[in-house]
This record gives C-alpha cells, sequence and structure tokens, in this order.
C-alpha cells in the first residue's frame, strides 16, 4: 500500500480527531465495525485451522478473487478466542510472500550456489542418501546382544506446517527406518 504525503496528513488528522472524540466520550465502535469490515469486503470466509502447533486454533480465511486477503483468529473458537501466536498471525505471509520458495533448492557439498532441481530429483536424491546412510550406521544389536534395530546418525526435525496425522505417519515412517532422534518445529 502507498500513500501519499498528502494522504498520510490526512489519514494522522482523523486518526487525531478520533482518538480526541473518543476521550469525549463518543462511541466509536461502529465506526470500528464498519472499518474492519472494508478491509473484507465480497471475500468469502473460509474456517480453517492454524497448523503452527497442537492447539489447532480456528483461523477466518478471507478469501476474493482465487487469493487470501486476510488471516485472523476465530473469535468463537473456545480455546484462543480469537487470539493468535506470532506464527499464526503470520499465516497469510506464509501464503502469500513473494520469497516463498516454490521449487526444491540443492547445494552440492562444497558449492556456495543454490540450483533450482525439479521435486522428484530431490526425493530421490534424499532417499537414496537416507537409504545409503542407513545401511552404512544400522544397529542390530546393542554392547549386550540385545536386538534394538536402531539408525543413530539421522536426525529428522519435524515441520511445523505439518498436521498432528501428517506428523503421525512421519514418525512411523521414521521408527519404521530405526530412527530414533526426532523433534518437531512446533515444539522448540
Amino acid at each position: 500500500m502507498s500513500v501519499s504525503r498528502r494522504g498520510f496528513i490526512k489519514l494522522l488528522g482523523a486518526g487525531t480527531a478520533c482518538l480526541g472524540l473518543s476521550k469525549l466520550g463518543v462511541d466509536l465502535a461502529p465506526a470500528q465495525a464498519y472499518a474492519a469490515g472494508m478491509k473484507i469486503e465480497g471475500a468469502r470466509e473460509v474456517i480453517s485451522i492454524c497448523p503452527f502447533c497442537s492447539c489447532g486454533c480456528n483461523t477466518l480465511v478471507h478469501v476474493k478473487d482465487g487469493r487470501i486477503i486476510n488471516v485472523e483468529g476465530d473469535p468463537d473458537y473456545p480455546i484462543s478466542a480469537g487470539g493468535l501466536c506470532a506464527k499464526g498471525a503470520a499465516l497469510k505471509s506464509l501464503h502469500t510472500s513473494s520469497e516463498r520458495l516454490t521449487r526444491p533448492l540443492y547445494r552440492a557439498p562444497g558449492s556456495a550456489k543454490w540450483v533450482e532441481k525439479d521435486w522428484n530429483w530431490m526425493l530421490d536424491t534424499i532417499a537414496r542418501k537416507v537409504k545409503d546412510q542407513r545401511d552404512k550406521d544400522f544397529t542390530l544389536k546393542n554392547a549386550d546382544g540385545v536386538e534394538v534395530n536402531r539408525l543413530e546418525s539421522v536426525f529428522s526435525l519435524g515441520s511445523s506446517q505439518m498436521s498432528n496425522e501428517e506428523c503421525a505417519v512421519a514418525h512411523q515412517s521414521l521408527r519404521s527406518l530405526g530412527i530414533v532422534h526426532m523433534d518437531h518445529q512446533a515444539r522448540v
């Protein structure tokens, strides 16, 4: 949003007048409700869930012409009563930021340059590296001869963008590989 110098002076004057009126006992609630409605006028409201932690706060996502124009907490949600944490409040920028990566980037060992790769190449490369590491370091039995079936040289850090169900599947997949060291970004 770009505001001219003249527009800034007008906004400053209007804000000062409103502040003065509010101190004199004038009820500004109708004006505030009208102003809040202007930013989402004509938008479709969709109830969604914040993906960042296990609280699962409801969010109201306003969509206009296929684009997200506003995200806010749901005041009817009993846990947060419409409040969102800093990560939840930044949900809109997560989807609309020009800095958002949409393709995988790969940096070869020893290189300082990131190269854009396709998803199939990236997933095949990750799978190959995990398999090679598992073949190299998998521990079938511990020093006492007890069967442990574990891989301690691989660590997984989950994404806060994963739902609880996706985290459960990832956890089960990691455990099936023998990986014992894992954590989740939402908890960090």
